[in-house]
């Protein structure tokens, strides 16, 4: 029924539209968390503590055994993890506080100190399962590759932020980041070490990508390596053995084949929701290297598929989150550093994944914070701590937590 006013205007008669309320969709809500300001920092503070987490939990099971056959007591390997976890938190803490002018100052200094030590490992390194890549310094022993890997992107990044506007050239985009890092990777080749020099290579790659390298450049770089890489599994009778069983590990199954098979065996018996903390098979002595380089095969087979997509998950939540501060920043030091550690971080869980489900040859990388070891854990605390702190310092990251800081404070002055 209408009706019309005096003026002749027509409304109609009954109850009034009201607009449609309801409970927001999960898109929508998910959409309004993202956008909160604090969203990226605890994203990278949570998925950093959950891995770590977790990783102590792995290291503690997939040790156990180990520790009890050499030492008596089955708590050694994971009490040396404890310690450097005691030590990196607060190494990552002074990282997350450290300006990046400060953290610029020691580009050169630590790259120097890098090639040092690469250096010095490839003359009287110390051999471990093949691999001249360990350094002894009185009663410890360290991995300078793992040390050169955060060194490397602190340099370049610094290097190109010089650079920013210079960038368009080639010859500005090449020199001296490229010769600087061909340098590093033929000191980690010379000790053997094929799996950090292709993590080294896919640090290089990403820092030339981010800069805006041409895409024939990328062809050319991946052609060398393809070729290099042939040349020395040819010329090694050890790499060639573990690239030739790689896909099908049963060929040699007691041979080179035997840990890349068991990796399998603990993979495949974990099932969807695993056999149980402290409940892997494999660990028992079938297993090399059970809570190093193949955590991951232990990690499924107690945990099962849930407890590997959680893992492979929150590695990329980390990822996401260190684009967001890579796209988000207005300081090109932050932008090319945070994007090259996300890099380095994410091919290294790569390349461990796919060599413990055979897609890849046994090259020996350990799992970012998972994996027992200080050499690795120390270096990836602070790079992921100079992210966390880059996420603190983004203005509404900024702005938010001075509010808190203030309203706690006002809340503890009307207490008094």
């Amino acid at each position: 029924m209408t009706t019309a006013n005096p003026e002749g205007t027509r409304f109609r008669l009954g109850r009034p539209r009201l607009p449609r309320l309801g409970r927001p969709s999960w898109a929508a809500a998910l959409k309004d968390a993202l956008d909160r300001p604090l969203t990226t920092y605890y994203l990278l503070l949570g998925a950093t503590a959950l891995l770590l987490t977790l990783g102590l939990i792995m290291v503690l099971s997939a040790s156990s055994v180990y520790s009890y056959s050499r030492t008596g007591d089955s708590y050694t390997v994971v009490r040396r993890q404890l310690m450097w976890v005691a030590f990196g938190i607060p190494c990552a803490w002074l990282a997350s506080r450290a300006s990046p002018r400060w953290v610029r100052g020691l580009a050169y200094p630590a790259f120097s100190l890098s090639l040092l030590l690469l250096a010095l490992t490839a003359v009287i390194g110390v051999q471990i399962n093949g691999n001249t890549n360990w350094l002894a310094l009185g009663p410890i022993q360290i991995q300078p590759s793992e040390i050169a890997k955060l060194s490397l992107v602190i340099w370049a990044a610094h290097i190109y932020a010089n650079k920013e506007r210079r960038l368009r050239s080639l010859h500005q985009m090449l020199v001296p980041v490229v010769p600087g890092m061909v340098l590093a990777t033929t000191l980690v080749v010379v000790g053997r070490d094929l799996g950090t020099a292709l993590v080294f290579f896919a640090i290089l790659i990403a820092m030339l990508w981010v800069v805006g390298a041409p895409t024939r450049l990328f062809m050319l770089a991946l052609l060398a390596v393809s070729a290099l890489a042939l040349g020395l599994a040819a010329t090694d009778t050890e790499r060639l053995a573990r690239i030739a069983t790689f896909a099908d590990p049963f060929k040699d199954y007691h041979g080179h084949g035997w840990q890349p098979a068991h990796g399998l065996y603990a993979m495949s018996s974990g099932g969807i929701f695993g056999e149980g903390i402290g409940a892997s098979q494999q660990k028992w002595g079938q297993l090399p290297e059970a809570h190093t380089d193949f955590i991951f095969a232990v990690l499924g087979e107690e945990l099962g598929l849930v407890g590997t997509l959680l893992v492979v998950g929150l590695f990329l939540v980390i990822a996401y989150a260190g684009l967001r501060v890579a796209r988000e920043t207005r300081d090109p030091f932050v932008r090319y550093c945070t994007f090259g550690i996300v890099i380095w971080l994410l091919g290294q869980m790569i390349i461990n994944v796919g060599m413990v489900l055979t897609l890849l040859p046994v090259i020996g990388i350990p799992l970012p914070l998972v994996s027992y070891g200080g050499s690795s854990l120390l270096p990836t605390l602070v790079a992921l701590g100079l992210v966390i702190g880059f996420a603190r310092r983004e203005p509404a990251a900024a702005r938010a937590l001075a509010q808190r800081r203030r309203a706690r404070s006002a809340g503890l002055s009307a207490r008094g």
